[in-house]
């Protein structure tokens, strides 16, 4: 009787907790779907359906998955595999060429280039997806309970305000900038723009190179991103829409973002913070590359990653690396795409792949070198490693700027490097116990929360989508005009209220005095 009640009990609590709603997910490739796909998997487990729109020239998302649905657009993105690593390794190459005004030119221009052509095939893209009235109609009829996407391009945005869905973000960057810049106030005074790689902490010079950076970053999303959507918006979503009023309306921002590692801000109610949530303790290494970590003895091991976009190195600096490792006493296992190193070492395994995260979190592991992405900083804070970084593009210096400021790592200019310089930067990393004292003061504080961030970003989600959106937590004040989001308009009222008032009593002052003086002149 007594187990039949329990039983009961238990069944009506795990279904009060489970609500299978459904989900559609736009998502963004390369590293970043590699972030979603976990919160996919994740959101499948608890109930949920799962449909991910993908276009024909993703790389990463496959079509076929035990935890989602697609739904293959027959249209390019502009984001296949080729564009981005050719286009990652022209702006190397292009950093390698030195640092002077003209070679930060031709940087930006190729960049602005890249980009314009990215985000005038992502607004063909989206156009056709929304010509497509059978797909639509697909959408309406599966009745979604929101959308989740990756805001680095607006076709999540633009269907959910199409299809009237609640809209949450998995969001650091979106095609805007930062996130944080469109939604929460940001003064300049001690928000660092990212890539100028400067702290909360400016000297009034800094604070001035911090507002022209902010200007021209404004200035080219204004006249290099906007134009190519906005006949697209007015045409399908009115004329009382705007580019980025599609993002700060969004209803939930789950940022991967941790304040242990990033400077403090500002921030609004909507923004739910997840940084780290794709860090998991460390499983068991396969057999070959546990022989090889055991075999390191008490030197113990170093591993390097430079991520998924920069496909190799060039061959110098392969070299270079290659001969420093062969230095050491510690093994390494290098994640190395390309032709074998010249130089290389004994102590040293190349590999094509590596469990990252799983290595990080295993006992022998003494350094991390990596190219600074998100994902990599946050799996090497979590598990205390400390960090040689060399950076090589987009949001990398940046990232690597607030671990060294932390004392967690140690940054090389991988475009003046060579052989002694990376082995002396190894060397002072693995003797000065301070780096890795203060990774690890650094990982206790990240993992010292209420809540799993995984666990946090979840709760969010279904929050969503048991209320029909969260308005409550979401300010209007994106639909203000700048003179009175700013209070221009109230300054210029009280300051004409003051100038009125300080003329009035001027005016009877004078008055009244010249009355006196008659006066006087009169009894005289």
């Amino acid at each position: 009787m007594y187990t039949q009640w329990i039983w009961i009990i238990t069944l009506s609590l795990c279904t009060m907790g489970v609500y299978g709603g459904k989900i559609l997910v736009f998502p963004m490739d390369g590293s970043h779907w590699v972030n979603m796909n976990i919160i996919v998997e994740a959101l499948h487990t608890r109930g949920h359906q799962i449909t991910v729109v993908r276009s024909q020239d993703n790389w990463y998302i496959k079509e076929t998955s035990p935890f989602y649905t697609s739904i293959t657009l027959k249209m390019e993105s502009g984001f296949d595999e080729d564009f981005i690593t050719n286009f990652a390794s022209n702006l190397l190459e292009m950093q390698r060429g030195g640092r002077s005004a003209w070679a930060r030119f031709k940087l930006e221009r190729e960049q602005a280039q890249a980009g314009a052509e990215m985000h005038e095939k992502t607004s063909k893209m989206i156009a056709q997806l929304l010509e497509n009235k059978d797909l639509i109609q697909s959408f309406l009829d599966t009745k979604y309970d929101l959308v989740l996407t990756d805001p680095v391009f607006p076709a999540g945005a633009i269907v959910a305000r199409y299809l009237k869905l609640p809209l949450v973000f998995n969001v650091r960057w979106t095609s805007n900038g930062e996130g944080h810049f469109l939604i929460a106030p940001s003064p300049l005074s001690y928000v660092p723009i990212p890539g100028t790689e400067l702290s909360d902490k400016m000297s009034f010079f800094q604070r001035v190179l911090n507002v022209l950076v902010f200007g021209f970053s404004e200035f080219q999303i204004e006249y290099l991103v906007v134009p190519f959507y906005n006949d697209l918006i007015n045409k399908y979503l009115g004329p009382d829409v705007d580019y980025r009023s599609l993002f700060q309306a969004a209803d939930l921002w789950l940022m991967r973002v941790d304040f242990v590692f990033e400077f403090p801000r500002p921030t609004m109610p909507n923004v739910i913070y997840m940084g780290g949530f794709q860090c998991k303790p460390a499983k068991p290494l396969p057999e070959h590359l546990e022989e090889f970590v055991q075999s390191s003895g008490e030197h113990g091991v170093i591993i390097m990653s430079l991520g998924t976009l920069i496909g190799e190195l060039p061959q110098d600096l392969s070299d270079a690396i290659a001969a420093a490792f062969a230095k050491l006493p510690q093994k390494v296992i290098w994640r190395h795409v390309g032709d074998k190193p010249a130089g290389l070492g004994n102590n040293t395994l190349l590999v094509d792949w590596m469990p990252q995260n799983d290595l990080l979190g295993h006992p022998k592991i003494k350094l991390f070198v990596a190219h600074g992405g998100t994902n990599g900083v946050q799996e090497a804070l979590y598990h205390g490693v400390p960090i040689l970084g060399v950076p090589l593009i987009f949001d990398q210096p940046d990232n690597l700027f607030k671990i060294e400021s932390k004392g967690a790592g140690k940054i090389i200019d991988i475009f003046t490097m060579d052989e002694e310089i990376f082995y002396q930067g190894i060397q002072e990393v693995l003797t000065d116990p301070s780096y890795r004292m203060n990774m690890q003061r650094l990982s206790r504080l990240h993992r010292d929360t209420p809540m799993k961030p995984l666990d946090n970003a979840l709760f969010w989600i279904e929050f969503v989508m048991r209320h029909k959106g969260a308005a409550h937590l979401r300010t209007e004040s994106y639909k203000m005009p700048w003179y009175a989001y700013h209070s221009v308009d109230v300054i210029l009222f009280l300051t004409g209220v003051l100038l009125l008032i300080l003329v009035t009593s001027f005016t009877l002052f004078r008055c009244l005095l010249n009355k006196m003086c008659k006066n006087k002149v009169k009894k005289e």
